[in-house]
């Protein structure tokens, strides 16, 4: 009797303690991850997307001390940016993506306005085909570089800088343009700083040119709903703390993907052409100023 008595107590005492105390609930974090089964998309761009994973678990890691536990999964689907973005936008399949923001995209989505790759993506050297490095001579002026034809991907925030900037650009579907270029539909194919490595690290017919760089205010951001108040104020509040605490610095500096790419794309010997991005909101104009947020 006294034993049913003590247990009843303290199962009173539980939900008691539960009512008081009640317990926390997980966020659930979604992101699309590469289909493995999709021919189209290349080992090198699921390893390139480990970047932008590491660091949203870092940036959740960091917001636990006020948010709680969270679960990251990883969502299986063939979508190409427009698509992702629409996903998004109708908070549907995914509540979370990373992509180079534009004033257009700030407007469907709500940016976490924290450069996640420091600003490389706006250093662009060329990967060209292997016998053509003499068409890029190192005192080559901006305007027969622009004559030249330049590839880049169907609706890539790129293609709209170069075309503003006066650039012969001929677009292509992603997965396609490296045939492209191999097959001389154009001469060159500007890519970010650290991405033209490991996707022509096999190939016979590709070389990274050696004396050129264009260079424009091109930032990543993650971006949820606009509606999903909650995720914005987390992911926000674990980027402010990573940056004061010197992490994300220290991540930046030691991921394979970043890791000392000034030096290895030998950015102080190239000449530099310094390009305008019209696509810009005055929000990143303005967080564009703050030296601590980019590159140097």
């Amino acid at each position: 009797m006294e034993k049913t008595v003590e247990l009843g107590r303290f199962i009173l005492l539980l939900c008691m303690t539960l009512v008081i105390f009640p317990m926390q609930a997980m966020d659930t974090i979604r992101y699309i991850e590469f289909d493995q089964n999709t021919e189209q998309y290349t080992d090198y761009e699921r390893r390139r997307q480990g970047y932008f994973v590491d660091l949203l678990k870092l940036v959740l890691e960091a917001s636990k001390d006020k948010y709680g536990n969270y679960q990251l999964i990883p969502v299986s689907v063939a979508a190409e940016q427009a698509r992702t973005t629409l996903l998004l936008r109708q908070n549907k399949v995914i509540n979370v993506m990373w992509r180079v923001t534009s004033e257009e995209l700030e407007e469907q989505l709500q940016a976490i306005y924290f450069p996640l790759l420091k600003g490389l993506m706006g250093y662009r050297i060329f990967i060209i085909r292997k016998n053509d490095q003499y068409l890029f001579n190192k005192d080559i002026s901006l305007a027969q570089l622009q004559r030249i034809p330049v590839g880049q991907g169907y609706n890539w925030p790129d293609t709209k800088i170069l075309k503003a900037n006066g650039f012969n650009v001929v677009s292509g579907f992603e997965p396609n343009l490296l045939k492209m270029l191999k097959y001389k539909r154009f001469d060159y194919f500007p890519r970010a700083l650290h991405e033209p490595w490991l996707e022509i690290n096999d190939s016979h017919d590709f070389i990274i040119e050696k004396h050129l760089m264009l260079k424009y205010i091109s930032p990543i951001y993650f971006f949820v709903n606009k509606a999903d108040k909650p995720l914005y104020e987390r992911l926000n509040y674990g980027f402010q703390a990573l940056h004061h605490s010197g992490d994300f610095e220290k991540y930046f500096l030691n991921h394979p993907a970043s890791k000392n790419i000034m030096k290895k794309a030998t950015v102080n010997q190239r000449t530099v052409f310094y390009l305008t991005n019209p696509l810009l909101s005055e929000k990143t104009l303005q967080i564009s100023k703050d030296k601590h947020f980019w590159v140097h």
